[in-house]
């Protein structure tokens, strides 16, 4: 096997054992990192320059009581999907991950959480019904 993907799968390993990861990462990741390490051990690395620059944007506000706003593209939305993330390159994990969120954070604007969390306790779901006679 070659010595830069053995390299490449112990920085994976480790990154796995800190967050979840689909097989497709794991194959890509090993993948991207072998080639990078070749590529820096023969002298040829040249550092990519980000295709567009990291919002100055702080994370903790872009969650907002109307609106979310969506870090990549700037565009504010009031539920941020896994279809729309997608459109990033990123799943919802990637993206919290990516700007700091915790693992449980939903990607929802305030209010519309808040509103959805008292209709489900007015509905009470998890008690049984019972039949009036």
């Amino acid at each position: 096997m070659d010595e830069f993907i053995k390299q490449a799968l112990d920085i994976v390993k480790a990154q796995a054992s800190v967050r979840t990861m689909t097989e497709d990462e794991i194959a890509s990741m090993v993948k991207k990192i072998s080639l990078s390490i070749k590529e820096i051990s023969a002298g040829s690395f040249v550092e990519s320059i980000p295709e567009e620059a990291p919002s100055d944007i702080d994370p903790k506000k872009a969650i907002r009581e109307k609106s979310i706003l969506c870090l990549e593209c700037q565009k504010t939305f009031k539920v941020l999907t896994k279809k729309h993330l997608a459109t990033h390159g990123l799943t919802p994990e990637e993206y919290r991950s990516k700007y700091g969120y915790k693992k449980n954070t939903p990607l929802i604007a305030k209010g519309l959480s808040r509103d959805r969390r008292k209709k489900m306790q007015e509905m009470q779901l998890w008690k049984k019904k019972t039949k009036k006679v």
